[in-house]
């Protein structure tokens, strides 16, 4: 079976309810993952959008939040995960907005998509305080198994 991550939330290529963004409760959706490569010892969970700040005229990849160092064994996140409830030893990099845990999406204009990239790593990631998502790219470089995206879609209403 090959790596796969998805969401009882949205369905690839789907749309990302409300509650999980700006205009709602700003929650992580729930996630799962199945199908990892033999000799997985770590995950890394990164969501971010590419076309910020317009689909029509993308200048950016804007960042959402970012996990390391996931142990493979939790199989998931529970929606809404909050950083005291994330599985033991799971670190967090810092988003575009400057901070530490998950930012829903908010799209200035437009229909944006959502990349949700797992990757599969064959070792532990050391802590890297707060690492940008260039940073975190940078360590997980030669330690990268597989990777699986689950993309989801949003515009705000009006």
């Amino acid at each position: 079976m090959a790596m796969r991550l998805t969401s009882t939330a949205f369905e690839d290529g789907g749309a990302i309810p409300t509650r999980y963004t700006c205009e709602g409760a700003d929650v992580s959706p729930p996630l799962g993952w199945e199908g990892l490569p033999e000799g997985t010892r770590s995950l890394v969970l990164i969501v971010d959008d590419p076309d910020a700040p317009d689909p029509a005229a993308p200048r950016m990849v804007w960042d959402h939040w970012l996990l390391y160092n996931l142990p493979p064994e939790c199989g998931g996140l529970a929606e809404g995960v909050r950083p005291r409830d994330l599985p033991p030893g799971t670190l967090e990099g810092v988003n575009s907005w400057g901070r530490r845990g998950y930012g829903g999406p908010c799209p200035p204009i437009g229909r944006h998509r959502y990349f949700h990239i797992l990757y599969a790593l064959d070792g532990l990631l050391p802590d890297l305080g707060g690492p940008t998502k260039d940073q975190l790219m940078a360590a997980m470089e030669g330690k990268i198994l597989a990777h699986t995206e689950l993309v989801g879609t949003y515009a705000k209403d009006g």
